[in-house]
């Protein structure tokens, strides 16, 4: 079994390991020396060890890289400034500095236990929280379990919400579901809230406001920072890219306390980057070692996905069908 506060490394060999049709190996990646790639031949995701945790790349083998990279950053350890990176992390909510934007600019330690890989950062020194990721890589599908863990190693209870965050590459497009449609007649009651930011433009044409899909275009051009928050009771969203779909599937939990007006999802983009993110309930976590965890399932698909509604929901279902909520 598993020890959450476990920190020494279980394996060191750069050679790859495999579990199934999964392998795993260390190698340097971005200028990073000791970074961990898991591959099942077709999809692929590198995770950092110098600095974290963070899953830096993901995308099919040999394919484009999904997530966003900063260059200027990659390779780079060590100091007290937060940095972004890139790729995907695991935040607190509700967003707050200085709290929120511990550095992760430090080792974290990796284990590997055959079929999951576990990555450990150190207690956060200002907030007292220890984060965790489980990432699980499918042999036979595209598909990747991401298990987010926040834990609680202060001498006293914290109130927080696990926050987790991809960071999507530049010019591609997300795609959030609208509630399903039931006519005034039926329902007198709202769907859902949608909440903005002072800084949010509806006007954006970034945006397109349709009757079952909200899109958000990134644009390399566009300096303007806009984000907005959803309850995403249906559980996914979607970003697509010169022909790859990435397709985030999360959970919803009844009667859950969301932060930021009560919502599980949230987009956030500017000139550099696209934001696909889903947050869990607050949670109280009781003292030395309470912990609450949010999972997250990936999926990759190869298809031109239109912007047209219609053509949009023909492409998208049968994509759709093919993924699951996370247990």
């Amino acid at each position: 079994m598993w020890n959450v506060a476990l920190l020494t490394v279980l394996f060191v060999t750069p050679a790859a390991i495999a579990a199934a049709d999964v392998s795993m190996e260390t190698m340097a990646y971005g200028g990073w020396p000791n970074c961990v790639r898991l591959s099942n031949g077709r999809v692929d995701l590198v995770v950092t060890t110098d600095v974290g945790p963070r899953i830096i790349r993901f995308g099919f083998a040999g394919g484009q890289n999904l997530f966003k990279e900063y260059a200027e950053q990659l390779g780079k350890t060590g100091g007290d400034e937060w940095r972004i990176y890139g790729g995907h992390r695991l935040w607190h909510a509700p967003e707050a500095k200085p709290r929120t934007y511990a550095p992760d600019n430090g080792p974290v330690t990796h284990e590997w236990n055959g079929s999951t890989l576990r990555i450990t950062q150190p207690v956060e020194a200002s907030t007292g929280i220890q984060k965790q990721m489980e990432i699980s890589l499918d042999a036979d599908a595209d598909h990747v379990t991401v298990l987010h863990r926040l834990i609680n190693r202060n001498q006293w209870e914290v109130e927080l919400a696990p926050w987790s965050l991809t960071v999507m590459t530049q010019k591609g497009r997300a795609i959030f579901p609208q509630e399903p449609y039931i006519p005034h007649t039926e329902k007198l009651l709202p769907a859902r809230p949608l909440v903005l930011w002072n800084y949010t433009d509806m006007a954006d044409p970034r945006w397109t406001w349709g009757a079952k899909y909200v899109q958000l275009q990134q644009d390399p051009k566009a300096t303007a920072p806009q984000k907005i928050g959803i309850l995403n009771t249906l559980g996914w969203a979607a970003y697509t890219l010169d022909g790859d779909v990435f397709v985030k599937r999360f959970p919803c939990v009844a009667g859950g306390e969301y932060p930021d007006y009560g919502v599980n999802n949230e987009t956030f983009t500017n000139d550099e980057m696209l934001e696909m993110e889903s947050v869990g309930p607050l949670a109280p976590l009781a003292a030395d070692g309470g912990m609450a965890e949010h999972t997250e399932s990936w999926y990759l698909f190869k298809a031109d996905l239109s912007t047209d509604e219609a053509a949009l929901e023909k492409q998208l279902t049968p994509l759709l069908a093919k993924t699951a909520a996370p247990k």
